[in-house]
């Protein structure tokens, strides 16, 4: 299906191949991952589609690895790496009317980010089970916080738990109960839990990601639960819009107005500007956020995680969103959950865990 999407694109801007290095199409194409230094925005080697097969151009360092390891049955072109950079070899090795989603000498720039959506069964199976496990793990370290925990050491014992199972963290946040309540992006330093906290966490495997958010209290302040009530409803709101637009193909902006919408309805009618709210997901841990103007198209079936926060208290999981039933990737079934409705659209959404 993948390649079907390339061959309509390739006819589409008469192309004889597409060349990506970008790591998020580098997965989408291979399901293999080419980065080596996470700070740059390119991997180490680059998978081009001529409509007939898939040829993989990287280094003499990176080539045995990929292809006994991140690579199935594409071809591998070698070059030395002290000869140029990977621009230059693919440039030298496409003859005929080429692109690329990086910058390449003679060649067009191309961006496929549009084809990567809607999943295929492949990418549902696949998102199941770090779905899954993320959440498993999430909740595991949850369940052993204490009021004592400093912030860094828990989002420390989070990276390593999912690490042992092959997931890269690129965002850990945990937020005690006063930076919690200050900052949307609670990053974590030396202070402690203390009465509550927020575990949130991004976790990449694939070239998926999954988001998900749980909330502990230990002595709760008063006013959590409603807030933390408000930003389930929310959630549910933008999940139940999401499938009433993505099924007339509408545009984001529509489900925005619908979170903005159940913003007003629990009496937190600004909140939405203080956070962005989430959007779809799958080979970024955003393939696009939702603002009052975004017109991307609402797919289906895909990934979305929508992220509602009403002061001190979040409410997120990647849910996958179809005409039918919506199925939470992120569950283990083992949480205390909460059913919250939206007209017709129920679902369980998790509660706050309450620690003695």
């Amino acid at each position: 299906m993948k390649r079907t999407r390339l061959d309509a694109y390739r006819m589409r801007h008469d192309l004889d191949s597409i060349w990506l290095a970008r790591p998020e199409n580098f997965a989408w194409l291979t399901g293999g991952n080419n980065v080596v230094d996470r700070a740059g925005d390119l991997g180490v080697a680059a998978a081009g589609y001529d409509g007939h097969e898939v040829t993989v151009i990287t280094d003499n360092i990176e080539a045995a690895r990929l292809a006994e390891e991140e690579l199935a049955d594409e071809r591998v072109v070698t070059y030395d790496w002290y000869s140029g950079s990977l621009a230059d070899a693919v440039a030298s090795y496409t003859e005929e009317a080429a692109a690329a989603d990086f910058r390449v000498s003679g060649l067009r720039h191309v961006d496929i980010s549009a084809l990567r959506y809607p999943l295929t069964e492949d990418d549902i199976e696949t998102y199941r089970e770090l779905g899954r496990e993320t959440a498993e793990v999430l909740e595991g370290v949850c369940r052993g916080l204490e009021p004592t925990s400093t912030e860094r050491k828990v989002a420390a014992e989070l990276r390593g738990e999912l690490a042992e199972r092959g997931i890269d963290s690129p965002v850990a946040l945990v937020g005690g109960a006063k930076r919690a309540r200050e900052y949307r992006h609670y990053t974590p330093t030396t202070k402690k839990l203390g009465k509550y906290a927020l575990v949130s966490v991004t976790a990449r495997r694939d070239g998926l990601y999954a988001s998900c958010t749980r909330t502990v209290a230990f002595d709760a302040p008063e006013w959590l639960e409603s807030r933390h009530e408000a930003a389930t409803t929310v959630e549910t709101a933008a999940l139940a819009a999401t499938q009433q637009v993505g099924q007339t193909g509408g545009e984001a902006r529509e489900v925005f107005g619908a979170i903005q919408e159940a913003y007003r309805e629990v009496s937190y009618p600004r909140e939405w500007k203080h956070h962005h709210q989430g959007g779809a997901a799958g080979y970024r841990g955003r393939e696009w956020i939702a603002t009052p103007w975004h017109d991307g198209e609402v797919t289906l079936p895909m990934a979305y995680a929508w992220n509602p926060t009403v002061q001190g208290a979040k409410s997120e999981d990647t849910v996958l969103v179809t005409e039918d039933e919506p199925e939470v990737f992120t569950t283990t079934g083992e949480w205390p959950t909460r059913t919250v409705s939206e007209g017709e659209f129920e679902l369980e959404r998790p509660a706050i865990l309450h620690l003695d």
